[in-house]
């Protein structure tokens, strides 16, 4: 009876390691494309979507933005990819790896998370594609697992260390979308 458990226990743990494996390398190959779908936060009805597609050494940026009002709002990812704050706060600051200044999306000196401003039309949509070198899908310094924040006004592109963008409307966890 004690070789039956023996290899019933073997067994097990070589089924789980086939597993572990399996997963490991189903995970392992390099994210391509990533999604944020964008929730008010208290007192907002701003929402809408995010994507971001790899393409060689650029990220494009897709945003698609409803129930803001009409002009420049701040548009940035931030450090933590938390939106249960109801306004927000939770996401944290700016995601910014390198520990640059605050800047402009074409800067050269930016954080990783500076996306400068999305546009609202006069009944409150905003359509925003941009691409981009400094963001990343994968690796250490990947903006997957971080929030996108949709502020009440418009980024100046220059005040440290967000932008004097105001309060947050929106948050959306950016996670790994089907490709």
């Amino acid at each position: 009876m004690k070789t039956k458990s023996f290899f019933s226990f073997t067994g097990s743990l070589v089924v789980a390691a086939l597993f572990c494996l399996a997963s490991s390398t189903l995970f392992a190959g390099d994210t391509t494309k990533a999604i944020a779908t964008l929730h008010p936060t208290q007192g907002s009805n701003v929402g809408g979507t995010v994507t971001f597609t790899q393409s060689g050494d650029e990220v494009k940026v897709v945003a698609d933005i409803t129930g803001l009002t009409p002009g420049k709002h701040g548009f940035h990812i931030h450090e933590f990819g938390d939106c249960s704050d109801p306004k927000g706060a939770s996401a944290g600051g700016h995601f910014n790896p390198g520990g640059h200044q605050h800047g402009a999306p074409d800067a050269t000196e930016r954080h990783a998370g500076d996306l400068g401003n999305i546009e609202a039309d006069a009944s409150g949509k905003a359509h925003l594609e941009i691409t981009d070198k400094m963001m990343k899908l994968a690796g250490s310094d990947s903006i997957v697992g971080h929030a996108v924040i949709v502020h009440e006004k418009a980024d100046d592109l220059k005040t440290q260390p967000t932008g004097d963008a105001g309060g947050r409307l929106a948050c959306g966890v950016i996670g790994v979308a089907k490709p």
